[in-house]
């Protein structure tokens, strides 16, 4: 048994307390003393009121939840509570990023470069063609792919990543129990196989849905430094992934269509409004994206004649595991307020020994 995630299992259970609801509680106590405090200090909470107050006091189905521990452990499946350090630390920046997460597989959900490719399910070959160039491309970068296993181009950027050697995750509208389409059990079982993996927040026996697929969505956005729509029409899920990452200030590419092909409809609309960034050549992403580096040999260096004071000494130290951390992150392994933030930021930018990313991520220059 496993008390703490018996309770952090429970908390997603609660009628009425979603994510945001459950990242509220979490911001004054751990997952255990959800269910221990009283209903008067529960009620005070900013956004959880007397109603969501008695529905937590009056939760004691953790039959269900232990059930799910069982199924974990036989299946030797990862959760990732939203307070673990291998949690995705690009979703804290969401703010309804889920409470926990059920990951199968070997893949760094922290990689340093994290891409999701999405489109329609009933792809052309124009919507092959480009995604399967993309994932070329980006071959050899350290580059991760993510998308949500569906039919269409969302299987062909898995299979792609597969066939290049690069880790691909797929998040999923249901339970680890299944995949769904049954059709791509097969090629998840290839993705965990080779350094990628399976993600999703619903438990075992959870069905894909229809209502689950936005909540999907949401991850596959979230959970990326930039979003790439290869081909969808106007409506459907690659339109609310799209917006959902513009929401989330995530970089969003698009490759054009014909303006006559319904399949490019959505891409050209998104160009249009100035929601995406035309997406011609895979090199226009990377010099956005600040993925042209120089080589890896490059280092990190920090001179006499430009020591670091105590703040920027301590972001330094966080920072030289050459991953991209998120801001909200930072905040809570430093301990600096916004001001003291600010100006070590600030510090490090001009010493050119840090560089600020899209998504308001930060990783050090060279590393």
């Amino acid at each position: 048994m496993h008390p703490d995630l018996l309770y952090q299992i429970a908390l997603t259970m609660i009628p009425s307390i979603g994510p945001v609801q459950a990242r509220l509680l979490l911001d004054h106590m751990e997952a255990r003393d959800v269910f221990r405090s009283s209903t008067s200090t529960l009620e005070k909470i900013e956004g959880i009121g007397s109603i969501r107050a008695g529905q937590i006091r009056s939760f004691h189905d953790y039959s269900a939840a232990e059930k799910e521990i069982k199924f974990i452990d036989r299946y030797r499946i990862r959760p990732l509570f939203i307070r673990d350090a291998d949690y995705p630390q690009r979703l804290l920046n969401c703010f309804d990023a889920p409470t926990l997460l059920y990951f199968k597989g070997t893949a760094n959900l922290n990689h340093p470069k994290i891409i999701s490719v999405i489109g329609t399910r009933s792809n052309t070959i124009y919507g092959k063609q480009v995604t399967e160039k993309l994932v070329s491309d980006l071959s050899g970068r350290d580059v991760m792919v993510i998308s949500g296993l569906a039919f269409g181009i969302d299987g062909i950027a898995h299979r792609s990543a597969i066939r290049h050697g690069m880790p691909t995750v797929g998040v999923l509208a249901h339970g680890l129990d299944q995949v769904y389409p049954p059709a791509h059990q097969a090629l998840a079982r290839e993705m965990v196989a080779k350094n990628g993996g399976l993600l999703t927040e619903f438990n075992s026996h959870s069905k894909p849905e229809r209502f689950n697929f936005p909540l999907r969505n949401r991850i596959v956005a979230g959970m990326a430094d930039a979003v790439v729509v290869a081909e969808t029409n106007l409506r459907g899920g690659s339109m609310i992934t799209a917006e959902l990452a513009n929401g989330y200030n995530r970089e969003v590419f698009v490759f054009p269509g014909r303006i006559n092909d319904p399949k490019s409809a959505g891409c050209n609309k998104l160009l249009q409004q100035n929601k995406a960034v035309l997406l011609q050549e895979t090199t226009d992403l990377l010099e956005l994206m600040n993925w042209d580096e120089p080589p890896a040999s490059k280092r990190v260096m920090v001179t006499e004649d430009q020591p670091l004071d105590g703040d920027e000494q301590l972001l330094f130290d966080i920072l030289k595991d050459g991953q991209a951390w998120p801001l909200d992150a930072i905040f809570r392994h430093t301990g600096l307020d916004t001001g003291r933030m600010a100006s070590s930021i600030l510090g490090l930018e001009l010493k050119n020994l840090l560089l600020s990313l899209p998504g308001k991520l930060y990783r050090l220059n060279g590393s």
